[in-house]
């Protein structure tokens, strides 16, 4: 059921171009912060909110909307599962998930419910009533609900939000496989970076109103595009430097009282000021008069300046002549013993540090 999905919105603050293949990323992220237009983006696509002239959405070679078109959502055949499930507390599961099977003839609705209640692992809530429903049970229902129509596409509104974190983080793995074994094309509003990297293929960073990067999870997550969608995506350690040589393929950045070796994108000119960026999972610690063998990684004397648990791993807060994060787990921690002040040393590879021109 793969399409590429076409759209140009402009409503409000929202001013987006954006295309999306879905034959080999079926599941595609709209991450960025709150406010940013992500809802608004969704409520256009499934024909909720109307957007403004000189638009265009298509999905396929279905026009949507416009000049002097506009498909009403009815006719979008689109699944939308809201973020706080929406479902009608006075009807049953079953009836909740048949409520948007009227084009349905009535004798085939039963198998169609059962149908969407497999797609979405819950089959045992069938005939259930509505108020009894635990909080990851409601958001089964009302994928199963979505789905029951067989829609073209699949919209969710963070799906997951409105569940505590056990739940959430049980059902993350979970919903996945759904979204694949649907195969329907999916798009996800999150602006968690647990729920983008668990559940995507392809992701879209919106920033007040505007596309600012877009590709594969592992490429945006890891190499971001500009100061404002490494902020986004969390990028632990952003720090400025300044490419000073190359040597080897790689390029020599100083940054604070530091030299770091990188794999840069771009030719850098001695002098050029770039934006450095690494993942504190990047990081590996070790204990000073380690030996270290040959290779393209860098290795910074540090001081630890704080140790703080961070579920269940422990985020460890490091001077190596400019602020560096690393995450490292507690056995890790009880191994080295740190503590403010210990001396380590932070292990890095060449290719983990991402530069980004300033521009």
């Amino acid at each position: 059921m793969a399409a590429t999905l076409t759209a140009r919105v402009r409503r409000h603050v929202l001013d987006i171009d954006l295309t999306l293949e879905f034959d080999h990323a079926p599941v595609t992220v709209l991450f960025g912060p709150s406010g940013a237009g992500k809802t608004t983006l969704l409520r256009c696509l499934a024909g909720l909110d109307r957007p403004e002239q000189g638009s265009h959405i298509a999905l396929g070679d279905q026009v949507w909307d416009a000049p002097r078109v506009h498909v009403p959502s009815r006719h979008r055949r689109v699944g939308y599962l809201f973020q706080d499930h929406a479902l009608f507390p006075h009807l049953g599961v079953d009836a909740n998930i048949a409520y948007g099977l009227q084009h349905v003839a009535r004798g085939d609705r039963p198998a169609r419910v059962q149908e969407a209640l497999r797609a979405a692992g819950a089959v045992h809530l069938a005939g259930r009533p509505t108020r009894q429903l635990s909080g990851g049970e409601a958001q089964r229902v009302a994928l199963a609900r979505a789905l029951a129509p067989h829609p073209r596409l699949l919209l969710l509104d963070e799906p997951l939000s409105a569940l505590d974190t056990p739940t959430r983080t049980r059902l993350r793995t979970d919903l996945r496989q759904r979204l694949l074994a649907a195969a329907v094309p999916t798009l996800v509003v999150t602006h968690d970076r647990s729920e983008a990297l668990a559940l995507g293929d392809h992701i879209a960073v919106i920033i007040a109103g505007r596309l600012r990067q877009h590709g594969s999870v592992e490429d945006v997550f890891s190499r971001p595009s500009d100061p404002d969608v490494a902020e986004a995506v969390e990028v632990e350690t952003v720090v400025w430097g300044t490419a000073c040589g190359h040597s080897d393929g790689l390029t020599r950045v100083r940054v604070g009282t530091s030299e770091l070796l990188a794999v840069a994108d771009h030719d850098l000119d001695v002098g050029t000021d770039v934006l450095v960026c690494i993942r504190a999972e990047e990081v590996a610690l070790q204990i000073p008069n380690t030996s270290n063998p040959a290779s393209p990684r860098n290795h910074l004397a540090a001081a630890v300046t704080a140790v703080t648990p961070d579920g269940p791993l422990v985020r460890v807060a490091l001077d190596a002549g400019f602020p560096l994060a690393a995450y490292i787990t507690r056995p890790t921690r009880d191994e080295l013993d740190l503590a403010p002040g210990r001396a380590v040393i932070a292990v890095i590879k060449a290719p983990a540090i991402h530069l980004v021109p300033r521009t």
